[in-house]
């Protein structure tokens, strides 16, 4: 086996004059080129709108009856919860349209949707 022997290098110091003068580099910003998203608006995905909710203990659960009333953890007037999948999206209030329930968005949560940021 050879050992390393310094002199079997063929180095050239004229060309290497300069190479500390050499500024690191700052790496390039490359932008991120722009995705087309057009292929999420398709998916199917369920909203809920959450009016409160409250937590019980099973055996209480089992004597209800009907026409029993449940307290629940909102006062009447507060907003209420738009779910998407499960997911908070966005408090809402309900309205009415041409007789039909429907919702206004007051404030939709500000992390929802930082994932899809063109």
């Amino acid at each position: 086996m050879n050992d390393f022997n310094v002199d079997n290098l063929d180095l050239n110091v004229d060309e290497l004059d300069g190479f500390d003068d050499i500024e690191a580099a700052e790496p390039a910003v490359v932008a991120a080129p722009k995705r087309d998203l057009s292929f999420f608006h398709n998916i199917p995905v369920d909203v809920t709108l959450e009016v409160a909710s409250t937590k019980l203990v099973l055996g209480d659960l089992m004597q209800l009856t009907s026409g029993a009333i449940i307290e629940l953890d909102k006062l009447a007037d507060e907003a209420l919860d738009v779910k998407v999948n499960g997911q908070m999206l966005a408090s809402a209030e309900v309205v009415v349209i041409n007789g039909k329930y429907g919702i206004k968005l007051i404030d939709i949560v500000d992390d929802v949707l930082t994932g899809f940021a063109p």
